[in-house]
């Protein structure tokens, strides 16, 4: 039975990429749900972490971050993280400390300034910004638009994320709780394990491949008696020369792509995993709505 006074609601993190949304995220959570790497848009979907305490369920919005469209990809991603932006409690924009604002994080603000909900800026990434940055960040952002509160933290060491929550919750309705109190996401467990298959080419690779790397689970298949998870998964990329690079030399690249994502997914499956990854090339996909949808990347999802 709910207590007198839970609140529920919805909370969107906005914000230019590589901004901190997802490290957010997963701080929030205390433990991985989104992928994370340098590469910028490693946010391809639009997805939900929910947070239950006996007294509150803070439901928090993760997207793609706003950027300048090159392709259908780009625009589906824009689409996304717009629309995460509609009939919401609270938004939250997240501004790297260490870097000056500039005309990316000007016109995300003018979306967040049209957007009803309560507005919290926060300014991310302090533990590699000085107290100096800090301060004029913090200036710059108060000129962008009135906030109903400012968090400075650091996703990484967790300084102020718990502050963060607080404000949050803070401005939250009472009301129920709209998923199930051990539920802490809302996508399905084959996006999520794709995803943590593309986290660990993103970062083996950098800006050689990322942006043409699509990953879907083909099949699964859990045998109780030995406690494994067989996943059978697809790499796709849209060029022969980068299904060479994906594989490597005697399929060295491969190998080591699968035993990185293997052991993040036994710890989120808890159990054993047997991971097959395959690799084919789907030519020019990212200007195919019909097949970034069938990634379940942007609106399609």
């Amino acid at each position: 039975m709910q207590k007198v006074g839970f609140k529920s609601g919805f909370a969107t993190l906005v914000g230019r990429p590589n901004a901190g949304k997802s490290t957010l995220l997963n701080a929030i959570m205390g433990k991985k749900i989104a992928i994370t790497s340098s590469t910028a848009q490693t946010t391809r979907h639009r997805f939900r972490a929910v947070l239950t305490r006996d007294d509150f369920q803070l439901i928090l919005v993760d997207t793609p971050g706003i950027h300048k469209p090159h392709d259908a990809l780009g625009e589906e991603l824009n689409e996304s993280a717009l629309k995460g932006l509609q009939d919401i409690d609270v938004v939250a924009m997240v501004i790297d400390a260490s870097q000056p604002i500039g005309r990316g994080d000007e016109w995300v603000a003018k979306q967040v300034a049209a957007c009803k909900a309560r507005r919290i800026c926060v300014l991310s990434k302090t533990d590699i910004a000085t107290p100096e940055q800090i301060a004029a960040q913090r200036e710059a952002a108060e000129a962008l638009m009135t906030w109903d509160a400012m968090v400075a933290l650091s996703a990484r060491s967790g300084a102020n994320v718990d502050a963060f929550v607080e404000e949050a919750v803070f401005f939250l309705p009472e009301g129920p709780a709209w998923f199930p109190p051990d539920m802490q996401t809302d996508q399905p467990m084959e996006v999520v394990i794709a995803e943590f298959i593309r986290e660990k080419i993103l970062r083996s690779f950098h800006d050689e491949v990322p942006h043409s790397i699509g990953v879907a689970v083909d099949n699964m298949q859990y045998e109780k008696k030995k406690d494994l998870q067989r996943i059978f998964a697809t790499i796709y990329v849209e060029r022969d020369s980068q299904k060479g690079m994906i594989i490597g030399k005697k399929g060295a690249a491969i190998k080591r792509i699968g035993s990185e994502a293997r052991a993040d997914l036994e710890q989120l499956l808890g159990c054993r995993v047997f991971l097959d990854l395959n690799v084919k090339v789907k030519k020019n996909w990212r200007r195919d709505a019909t097949q970034i949808r069938r990634f379940g990347y942007g609106e399609g999802a």
